[in-house]
């Protein structure tokens, strides 16, 4: 079994609706985000790869064209722009082309956060 992983980093805008420092939380601010993506399996044995890097570059690329910089609470499916829905948002842009896909993680550099996402099998 191997895992291949792979980052990418986005910047991005958004407001939150929450009880703790709810003031600076509702104003509009940003982060710089990392993702890093997660593909698990075995290679397959005509082309020794677990997934081509190029397909997974080009999908990673689409993927954070949707997120760098927007403003989080624009984009339709994402939900309040929290790093949980961050992760699975990803998770569903990526699944339908790499079918093994084992872990979607967003991390935010500036409090040092982090939250993985294992798709809805783990649930």
């Amino acid at each position: 079994m191997y895992e291949l992983s792979k980052e990418f980093r986005f910047d991005a805008a958004h407001t939150l609706d929450r009880t703790v420092d709810a003031e600076p939380s509702r104003r509009i601010h940003g982060h710089s985000y990392r993702a890093e993506v997660v593909i698990r399996g075995r290679p397959d044995p005509e082309s020794g790869m677990v997934i081509d890097l190029g397909l997974l570059d080009q999908v990673l690329q689409e993927t954070r064209d949707g997120l760098d910089h927007r403003f989080l609470d624009e984009i339709t499916d994402l939900g309040p722009a929290t790093m949980e829905n961050l992760s699975s948002w990803i998770w569903r842009k990526l699944a339908p082309i790499c079918p093994n896909l084992w872990r979607v993680t967003v991390r935010r550099d500036s409090d040092n956060g982090a939250c993985s996402f294992y798709g809805a099998e783990a649930a």
